[in-house]
């Protein structure tokens, strides 16, 4: 193990940490300040229907926790980026290497992140704004998806014309040529991702799922030698937990749109420059878990006319039986650790 790139991993991921925790009280002060929660809490769920139960769990305009905490992560995340830069620009010896921009891994992943993080910020302004009282507010779910959905066309373009990608690793059998479908499999993977982000619904859930996510592509990158990308796998690491130092509960923010988005874009496109985007239903395997009871609920009121959980995703679900919401989300962090290991393992012995 080269020491040089071990640095190269650890210094920005601390660097990261506590350029978070830094500007956490100035990101916080103008959130107080211009009081940037929702004004209304849920009334209806997504399918238009009465949600007595989300309401009483989603009490907004009572707690008045502001949204946008996503903002701490994905700029502690450029920041860190320009600081390595500038050091690099000017520095001597070992450190004139010690930023992780590069072209070949770094520069679309940081792109999808700032897209998603801007995308993401319109629709919690709207959220605070507005007056829309359905689940998640803001832009409508339709609009989110177009342009998730944009923003994983241009992935696929940039992959399958631009790097000649058109092909996936399928763990213990090899590389599989898919041609053109790649494509369509790049979308249906970012949407696929994107979905699991409704994640974020209890406080310090997802902060600390994100994180075992993350460090799990981290280290397939560092085995693969993709030092730059290891270095923003962790470097987002570094963010993420200096949000959730001010996430555990009671929250001083939550991270909604403008983090979820930045974060799940993010991960689709670093999946799939480290090769291992099938196994990321395994490491992400609660985002999957929440997308999927989110859909089975829907669909059973739609079809069956009853619905197949107290409430909708699964994390809520089990509050709504009388779990703490402290012991919901250590439980998922325990099993978010668990997911991490088994397909970090999958993907070095694949």
């Amino acid at each position: 193990m080269d020491i040089i790139d071990t640095i190269k991993v650890i210094f920005p991921t601390t660097v990261s940490f506590t350029i978070g925790i830094l500007i956490t009280p100035i990101v916080t002060h103008y959130l107080y300040k211009y009081q940037c929660w929702k004004k209304t809490s849920v009334v209806k769920a997504s399918d238009g229907g009465e949600a007595p139960i989300s309401q009483k769990l989603h009490n907004d305009e009572e707690r008045k926790t502001p949204r946008m905490g996503g903002i701490v992560i994905w700029a502690s995340v450029l920041l860190t980026t320009v600081f390595f830069v500038i050091i690099s620009s000017f520095a001597d010896g070992m450190f004139q290497t010690i930023s992780f921009l590069s072209r070949n891994q770094t520069w679309l992943p940081l792109f999808t992140l700032i897209v998603g993080a801007l995308v993401g910020l319109f629709d919690d302004y709207l959220s605070i704004k507005g007056s829309l009282d359905y689940v998640g507010g803001g832009l409508s779910l339709t609009k989110r998806v177009g342009l998730v959905t944009l923003v994983g066309i241009i992935g696929a373009w940039w992959f399958y014309e631009k790097l000649d990608v058109s092909s996936v690793i399928v763990p213990f059998f090899g590389t599989f040529d898919i041609g053109w479908l790649f494509i369509p499999f790049f979308i249906l993977v970012m949407l696929g991702t994107y979905s699991g982000g409704i994640i974020d619904g209890l406080d310090g859930l997802s902060g600390g799922i994100f994180a075992s996510i993350f460090s799990a592509y981290g280290v397939i990158a560092f085995a693969q030698n993709q030092i730059d990308l290891a270095a923003l796998c962790f470097v987002i690491v570094g963010a993420l937990l200096a949000f959730l130092w001010f996430n555990i509960p009671p929250a001083r923010f939550f991270m909604t749109e403008t983090g979820i988005m930045a974060l799940t874009m993010t991960l689709s496109v670093i999946a799939f420059l480290t090769q291992q985007v099938l196994i990321l239903p395994i490491i992400a395997f609660l985002l999957v878990v929440t997308s999927l009871s989110s859909s089975m609920q829907l669909l059973s009121k739609r079809f069956r006319g009853k619905k197949i959980f107290l409430v909708a995703p699964l994390h809520h679900h089990f509050q709504a039986i009388g779990w703490p919401a402290s012991k919901v989300v250590m439980r998922y962090w325990v099993l978010s650790v668990i997911c991490a290991t088994v397909g970090v393992l999958i993907a070095l012995l694949g």
